[in-house]
């Protein structure tokens, strides 16, 4: 699938960047959505600009409780349809049954097997028929999202667009957005968690610390991707 990239002027805004991704996409767009601070307010942004954008959200089968209740409430004051996509549950049987609950932790290989198993190969399927995927990545999160552009071509999933409106916002940005809007937010946020996950690979951050440091806290920064956002 060939995409001409529109052209977008410097600074140009999360709804000129969604406008525009969508309109280049011509067809079906899809925010990847994991109820985060980010992915909440691009659907806000949407709906009230009138945009047309659907949703699908990955359920690892390790979300959060609180992660759940954040979907609802979309659910309730967006009257959202969400497609849900979860792993193939004899992929997630095999692995639990050779590796164990915790294999992730014993190393880089391990957590992309369960990562690969649990989140990319559901994403394939969330893709096919789309012409375009919104994400909520930042580039200020964390040092492997520091070359994300507003709208580029997605060669890892048949050349469809990929958007991210809100690659230069700041957190406080992010944080004043959601506070004057009233938005839903994920009550592990008021805990310390700066960027949510599943379960068992999430937790609080320390002061100081960016972003991302909650997120498999064992690796090394430049790992901390999951293969869902390949470059």
């Amino acid at each position: 699938m060939n995409k001409n990239l529109p052209k977008l002027s410097k600074g140009a805004t999360a709804v000129e960047i969604l406008t525009a991704g969508i309109k280049a996409a011509d067809d079906r767009v899809s925010l990847a959505c994991s109820f985060s601070l980010e992915d909440v307010a691009i659907i806000d942004i949407a709906h009230t600009s009138g945009l047309t954008l659907e949703i699908f959200a990955l359920d690892t089968g390790r979300l959060n409780e609180e992660t759940y209740e954040v979907a609802d409430a979309l659910v309730e004051r967006y009257r959202l349809k969400i497609d849900w996509y979860f792993p193939r549950h004899e992929a997630v049987e095999q692995l639990e049954r050779t590796e164990g609950l915790f294999s992730f932790r014993e190393s880089l290989d391990k957590r992309h097997t369960c990562c690969g198993i649990r989140k990319v190969e559901p994403l394939s399927r969330a893709l096919k028929g789309l012409s375009g995927w919104v994400t909520g990545m930042r580039r200020q999160q964390s040092i492997t999202r520091g070359e994300l552009k507003a709208i580029e071509v997605d060669g890892l999933n048949g050349g469809i667009l990929k958007i991210n409106p809100l690659l230069d916002w700041s957190e406080e940005q992010l944080v004043s957005y959601t506070e004057e809007h009233h938005l839903p937010k994920n009550r592990l946020y008021s805990q310390g968690y700066r960027s949510i996950g599943c379960a068992p690979c999430t937790r609080a951050v320390q002061p100081g610390e960016d972003a991302r440091a909650g997120r498999w806290w064992w690796e090394n920064p430049e790992h901390k991707e999951c293969g869902l956002h390949r470059r």
